[in-house]
């Protein structure tokens, strides 16, 4: 369909002055950071309400027009990139705070509210309450984090982003709008129970179910004291055994280790290859919170005497120190003090090009795993940066493995394909699953997955998209 005849289609619903055919700007859409192929749309529809996004979820399904939805663009995974042409939904602009229940501890919001947007309007009006807060930038939308099943700074406590959800109103790919949780009896979205809990069919399916047009996303306490500290530890093994002990304390907010070149890196290092004899294998970093100061000293106590016990069995592992006085001896440090953040030695690195393969699994094969990995980035020549963190008490973890390159040389974008493949397997075989998956990992995913599952996801895609119009291409459910 040419670009003239989607521009007459979709100003039924969007006026001429938020539609573009552009080149450039349709070359501006058609990639993200990763080493996914790029994917121009044909039309860009610049949404500003539910109401114009039903208008042209009508359009597409009528005429069979593919819809990809973006916000910020951050995803590494190819999602918001275009499988199949057709429109390209910006919902930038649908980025209204509809409501803030402090007593029920809830935020009703639209696709295109950030993370800095949410904390602020928070600390604004003076609330003590908190969002689960991630390492990607502050223009990350709350929503899609939330729909893809990320993670934030409180998922040790409360879980990955996707259990934070009350409830969704979602367009389908029928034309229907409804609404998922309590959301569809009660005017309070309180929880996803005790109705049949319909939200799982739109977290993880990356837009291939339905438009989500409003989210009501739970909220936190958020105690007066809190304190992030970093502890120096000298191998994996210890920041493992130290990551899996604290976890099931419910003690804390946050447990995250950094290996060792994310520290050079921060400081200008491009490709930190070797690490220098004496230096830290892992920066392992600890949030505390207290609504006291004599919770916060109980909690400070035990983490010293969680380290002087490892200490005692052998471990090299330093004092915890805090991010005050990290910062003040080097100021490049404020950059892990408060979240949302924007880590640009990744994000604006020189090369342009950040990928990863992020993965939960067991806690208990993280050491195996993370071994390997960090083999496969050396024999590929990248340095081994991981992240690791525990998620809901300990019962599984994120592992992931991060590469900076330069994404407009060719040979660079393919030695990172080779590489990221080669994780995948290695995950894969190590009973880790990785979250935000785009499209050439499902290659390699499907293969293994339990008989009759996939079938069972088509199942549902064509009831829920049976024009095949949501986003197509996303975990292989078209026909």
């Amino acid at each position: 369909m040419d670009a003239e005849r989607l521009t007459q289609l979709f100003e039924a619903a969007i006026p001429r002055a938020r539609l573009s055919t552009d080149p450039a700007a349709l070359a501006g859409y058609s990639r993200d950071q990763s080493e996914c192929p790029a994917g121009r749309p044909d039309i860009v529809v610049l949404v500003e309400s539910a109401e114009e996004l039903e208008g042209v979820a009508r359009v597409a399904i009528e005429h069979k027009i593919p819809l990809t939805p973006r916000v910020a663009g951050t995803n590494l995974g190819g999602l918001a990139i275009p499988a199949r042409g057709g429109a390209l939904v910006d919902l930038t602009r649908m980025n209204r705070i509809l409501a803030i229940n402090e007593t029920d501890m809830l935020a009703v919001i639209e696709p295109g509210v950030t993370f800095r947007q949410l904390v602020d309007e928070l600390a604004a009006r003076e609330l003590p309450l908190t969002i689960g807060i991630p390492l990607s930038p502050p223009e990350t939308s709350v929503m899609v984090n939330c729909l893809l099943d990320g993670l934030g700074n409180l998922s040790l406590l409360y879980g990955s982003m996707g259990e934070w959800i009350a409830g969704l109103e979602v367009i389908l790919g029928t034309g229907e709008t409804i609404r998922t949780g309590a959301w569809a009896l009660s005017d309070v979205p309180f929880s996803r129970a005790p109705l049949p809990d319909l939200t799982g069919l739109f977290v993880s399916w990356q837009g291939s179910t339905g438009l989500v047009t409003k989210m009501a996303v739970q909220l936190k306490p958020r105690p007066p004291l809190r304190k992030r500290l970093f502890i120096l530890t000298y191998e994996r093994r210890t920041t493992y055994e130290l990551m899996r002990r604290l976890a099931r304390m419910k003690l804390f907010d946050d447990i995250g280790g950094l290996s060792w070149p994310t520290g050079k890196m921060l400081y200008g290092v491009a490709k930190p290859l070797a690490k220098d004899p004496d230096e830290p294998e892992f920066f392992t970093y600890l949030d505390v919170s207290a609504f006291s100061p004599a919770e916060l000293r109980l909690k400070l106590e035990t983490v010293l005497a969680e380290l002087r016990e490892l200490r005692e069995r052998g471990a090299a592992i330093e004092d915890p120190f805090d991010i005050e006085t990290l910062c003040a001896l080097s100021p490049r440090f404020e950059k892990f003090a408060t979240f949302p953040t924007r880590l640009d030695f990744l994000v604006d690195n020189p090369g342009g090009g950040l990928t990863w393969v992020g993965t939960y699994g067991p806690m208990s094969r993280f050491d195996r795993a993370a071994d390997l990995g960090i083999d496969i980035m050396a024999r590929h020549g990248f340095p081994p940066v991981i992240v690791s963190r525990p998620m809901k008490g300990g019962h599984f973890g994120v592992l992931r493995f991060i590469s900076t390159f330069a994404r407009d040389d060719a040979a660079d974008v393919e030695r990172v394909r080779r590489c990221n493949g080669e994780l995948l397997d290695m995950v894969l075989d190590q009973g880790f699953i990785p979250y935000k998956t785009p499209a050439w990992a499902v290659e390699r995913i499907l293969p293994r997955l339990w008989p009759g599952t996939h079938e069972l996801m088509r199942k549902i895609h064509a009831l829920l998209d049976p024009n095949g119009v949501m986003n197509p291409g996303r975990w292989r459910l078209d026909p």
